[in-house]
């Protein structure tokens, strides 16, 4: 168990004692930045957990079906987006290629969905286990229903998974335990990247810096390029060199890109020109892009602007 988990020597030995000891909380927060193996680290903590109920041989069956999710004892549960009257995962809506305007959440509906997997006993397992994914997704009515599960959870453990303590209610944090998760330093970030085969990435200077210390990061961010036409990112890297040629950019990045995918150019662009010019201007002027776009602002308007004012930096 864990031997995939690098650079988070803390956290296994937290939980490690805590099953050791016969000393597992009802409610655990992993907090930490996104990709940096929270929740694989909650993968490998159910094997443990579920791995004195079996028999030895039968391991690699429990843990295939803790990768699968589809565990009697386990409910995972993940941000989703309403479309139709239907909720899919950020995965199934890029399957089904469902437009998204507004970022995921886990809903009142989901919380309810809980309660109800709790008021059966576990099975093959001495306890349940739920999962929660971006915990600090919950609204507030999703976040009071969940604590009235943390105050009497009987057999059963929850991990919520936040960037933060600052991000959930204080009424759910003080109600777990904290486990500490940190970002990786560059020998740990090139341990992780060439043991999940993804070596290509250490070519790329601007996803590792956008990766921030996240090997999931960089791993999502070096998707997210393949992703996009090589030719459309040559023409969007090259500052404009008119205001007709600056509203044609904006006009080609509504059109071909959605708001994830504008919002991760964003950190891109930052992290080229940073590293070609220099210019504080126009990081100010992205970071501004940035919010436009979160505050549900025309985006082809947005980078109009955002074009037009690195044209007129240019000119300076």
């Amino acid at each position: 168990m864990f031997s995939s988990l690098i650079g988070q020597q803390q956290a296994v030995e937290l939980l490690t004692q805590s099953v050791k000891q016969n000393r597992v909380a009802p409610a655990y927060m992993f907090v930490g930045a996104d990709g940096i193996g929270r929740s694989l680290a909650a993968r490998y903590f159910i094997e443990l957990l579920f791995s004195s109920f079996i028999k030895p041989d039968q391991i690699p069956i429990l843990q295939h079906r803790i990768k699968q999710r589809n565990h009697p004892a386990l409910l995972w549960v993940e941000p989703t987006y309403q479309y139709q009257g239907q909720r899919f995962t950020a995965l199934e809506a890029a399957q089904k290629g469902v437009k998204r305007k507004a970022p995921p959440i886990i809903r009142l509906e989901q919380i309810r969905e809980i309660t109800q997997f709790l008021s059966r006993p576990p099975l093959e397992a001495a306890r349940n286990v739920i999962v929660l994914e971006q915990a600090e997704t919950m609204a507030e009515s999703a976040a009071n229903g969940l604590l009235k599960t943390l105050e009497e959870p009987g057999k059963a453990t929850l991990i919520l998974i936040a960037p933060s303590p600052e991000s959930v209610l204080p009424t759910l944090v003080s109600r777990c335990q904290k486990i500490p998760f940190y970002r990786l330093d560059n020998a740990a970030m090139k341990q992780v990247l060439t043991q999940t085969g993804n070596t290509e990435i250490l070519q790329y200077p601007e996803i590792l810096n956008i990766a921030a210390g996240s090997p999931g990061n960089a791993i999502l961010s070096y998707q997210q390029l393949q992703n996009i036409p090589s030719e459309f990112m040559e023409q969007v890297k090259k500052r404009p060199t008119s205001y007709y040629h600056a509203l044609e950019l904006g006009k080609k990045i509504d059109k071909e890109l959605d708001t994830e995918a504008q919002l991760w150019l964003i950190d891109y662009l930052q992290q080229y020109y940073w590293q070609q010019i220099h210019e504080p201007k126009i990081i100010q002027q992205l970071e501004k892009t940035r919010k436009h776009l979160l505050c549900y602002a025309q985006p082809r308007l947005v980078w109009e602007c955002t074009f037009l004012a690195l044209f007129q930096i240019s000119q300076m």
